[in-house]
């Protein structure tokens, strides 16, 4: 690769990583203050971890710092979902009601550890249970299809593996350190890592990796067969039609990206500044999808 090349794919990667650590706030919650979040729901909405689409009806999922938000389909404005502040990490929308996700505990709730494995929701986010994992991981990563779940644990650096929707893990060895995992939509044993040193992909449900490239990393959706879509640290879109050797530039978000999903044809991504924007055309053109 051309040392101009690289050295603006470590420029992206830099503000990839600056985004990540500023939306998580660090990794060791000990040495936080144990003061409480802020009121304003608007601050709040400035933390966003992850992104869902219900299955129904089109309702935007908003998974932050200090709790979880929605927009229903043709509104902009966000709404807290009950009265949960914890900060919920990784997020997946598994059906109308059902979410999965990660995190940790409000600042004020001292009954749960640190880090609450994986969690779970039965009631469209009201209420959250934990599955597994109970102060033992903190998913800062989490993607499933089906009953195989996905997860990289922040704390371990590890990724775990679940063919029963969450209950029981096998242990596997990354990469390197992951931004975000993208499963094949025709496969769930196939992957696609995005991670500190390029991206890889697995075709055996992360038991071996092969590189793909070192050029370039980011967030991941992968909606379609041929469609694997990536939004880097600057917000640039690009497409790869071959399962991410090549890739080609569609469109950008105009922002640093916290989290990015696809739901059925359309894409959405999470900015800094807690905008969610919303492309039906494969990334090229972005609308406002909700504000904070």
């Amino acid at each position: 690769m051309r040392p101009v090349k690289r050295q603006l794919a470590a420029a992206a990667l830099g503000l990839l990583v600056a985004a990540k650590v500023a939306a998580c706030g660090g990794d060791d919650r000990a040495a936080e203050p144990a003061a409480p979040q802020p009121a304003d729901d608007e601050a709040s909405l400035t933390h966003i971890h992850g992104l869902g689409v219900g299955p129904d009806d089109g309702t935007l999922y908003v998974a932050t710092h200090s709790g979880l938000f929605k927009a229903a389909d043709g509104e902009q404005q966000l709404h807290r979902i009950g009265d949960s502040e914890q900060d919920i990490m990784g997020f997946s929308v598994i059906s109308a009601d059902r979410f999965i996700g990660s995190g940790h505990p409000a600042p004020n709730d001292t009954s749960e550890p640190p880090n609450l494995g994986l969690i779970e929701s039965r009631d469209g986010g009201q209420s959250w249970k934990n599955m597994s994992l109970l102060g033992d991981a903190d998913f800062h990563v989490l993607k499933s299809e089906g009953a195989r779940v996905y997860g990289f644990d922040g704390t371990e650096g590890r990724l775990l593996v679940s063919d029963d929707g969450g209950k029981r893990w096998t242990q596997r060895a990354p990469p390197a350190a992951m931004f975000d995992l993208a499963i094949d939509p025709d496969s769930a044993g196939r992957v696609v890592a995005s991670t500190e040193r390029g991206v890889f992909s697995s075709a055996d449900a992360g038991k071996s990796w092969r590189p793909l490239r070192d050029d370039t990393a980011g967030l991941l959706a992968w909606p379609a067969a041929g469609r694997l879509y990536l939004v880097d640290g600057q917000g640039q879109v690009q497409r790869s039609a071959d399962g991410g050797r090549r890739w080609r530039p569609v469109g950008a978000i105009g922002g640093q990206p916290s989290a990015f999903i696809a739901a059925d044809t359309e894409l959405y991504a999470a900015l800094a500044d807690g905008t969610v924007k919303r492309s039906t055309d494969g990334g090229a053109r972005w609308t406002v999808r909700a504000t904070p």
